[in-house]
């Protein structure tokens, strides 16, 4: 909002400072500074109340050292830091841009299933929470949402350096030959890491068949996006098990997204780094910009001991805006590294459900690969403290994120 005032003043009375705002650095800044006062000062608040209402967590007895002393302290901290960002962001971020609505829309739609599902949790004094074929439900009807938007709306777009043979050099103010790009045009590629010509299109995944169906391109793309909504944010749900984990391992993710969304949306370091250049999508930033400063800013009360936990609430949005984040600037593939910490989490679940089912039926007694799994859960057990997991983690995070960055010219 603040972006179209000072737009305003600017053409209608050249009002000093004004032109700040036309820069996307300077309301980067400004997001990540209100974001963190947000979430510091009025996160404190946000506790005090959740404590008075005696909104605290209910710890289930699993053995693990120091899980009782958790009794009691409040969750539903999501809440902090889906305030902390969105509030920056209606102030600075074009929302006519439709990345920062697609956003938008999911924050608000997985904070509102997160909700759901701690409230029940809370006051229903159901463990399970909400069912988890409503939360399924849910993110795939935000995946559906996510993916015909993408797919369908003309702003989604978007330019491609010219063929060699078609490539025009025209001369800037300095003399320098400057690279020529195509006109603006909706596409389906995506970028694939290590790879020369690194991008693929999910439209060749049906025009192999007949080129005329291109345009049901979508029955292939809505469902891949569908998958990725969905896996990203239970991953970042099964990662939120101590103290800091799925907060400080998630801002690195979203530091690094922001990176690439900065470049992606940069017409001379995207053609300087090779890498696909998408109007508008620039505008990322700005909600990036908020949401680490609202992820830091919610570990200033969440690294051990806890003073609260961010519940499904935090959880569950956190990963959605992340997988949104990668599809929008078509990094998706990327995933799988960068989210490295999320997919071991997930690994490790899905591994020691299935083996246990599986000895179960074939010797009659159920084993296990883990000591407990979640991942972190097992190195619990192992006798570690949950600060020295975390720090480890945390590590392995960064080491991920540098190698994701990498890929910009590991080809």
């Amino acid at each position: 909002m603040l972006y179209y005032l000072f737009e305003y003043l600017e053409k209608q009375y050249q009002f000093p400072g004004a032109s700040l705002f036309g820069y996307l650095s300077f309301r980067a800044a400004m997001a990540v500074i209100l974001s963190l006062l947000i979430s510091t000062i009025y996160g404190k608040r946000i506790i005090s109340y959740l404590r008075t209402k005696q909104i605290g967590e209910t710890v289930r007895d699993l053995g693990l050292d120091g899980q009782k002393e958790k009794a009691g302290t409040p969750t539903m901290g999501g809440i902090i830091i889906i305030l902390a960002t969105l509030v920056p962001v209606l102030l600075f971020a074009k929302l006519g841009n439709i990345y920062i609505i697609l956003l938008l829309v999911t924050t608000i739609w997985m904070g509102i299933i997160g909700f759901i599902d701690d409230y029940i949790k809370k006051f229903k004094n159901d463990k399970d929470g909400l069912k988890g074929k409503f939360k399924i439900l849910g993110q795939v009807g935000l995946g559906i949402i996510v993916g015909a938007t993408l797919f369908f709306h003309q702003d989604v777009t978007i330019r491609e350096e010219l063929p060699v043979k078609q490539q025009t050099e025209v001369v800037a103010n300095n003399n320098t030959p400057t690279k020529k790009f195509g006109e603006e045009k909706r596409s389906m590629k995506t970028t694939l890491p290590f790879v020369k010509n690194n991008e693929i299109d999910y439209a060749k995944l049906i025009t192999w068949i007949n080129p005329d169906y291109a345009k049901y391109a979508w029955l292939v793309f809505i469902p891949i996006v569908i998958f990725i909504i969905t896996a990203v944010s239970n991953g970042a749900n099964l990662t939120d098990g101590i103290d800091g984990l799925a907060a400080g391992t998630s801002a690195i993710i979203v530091l690094t997204l922001g990176i690439f969304a900065w470049i992606s949306g940069n017409l001379i370091f995207s053609e300087y780094l090779n890498v696909m250049y998408i109007p508008r999508a620039g505008e990322i930033t700005i909600y990036i910009a908020a949401f680490v400063g609202a992820l830091i800013g919610f570990l200033w009360y969440n690294t051990y001991p806890a003073q609260v936990f961010m519940g499904d609430t935090g959880s569950l949005t956190i990963g959605g805006i992340i997988a949104v984040i990668a599809i929008a600037i078509r990094k998706e593939w990327l995933i799988p590294i960068l989210c490295g910490i999320f997919l071991a989490e997930n690994l490790s679940v899905v591994m020691q459900v299935s083996y246990f089912k599986y000895t179960r039926k074939k010797f009659g007694e159920g084993k296990r690969i883990f000591l407990m799994s979640p991942l972190h859960h097992h190195y619990q057990k192992l006798g570690y403290h949950e600060s020295k997991i975390v720090t480890r983690f945390w590590i392995v995070g960064i080491l991920l994120a540098i190698l994701t960055i990498v890929t910009l010219k590991l080809r």
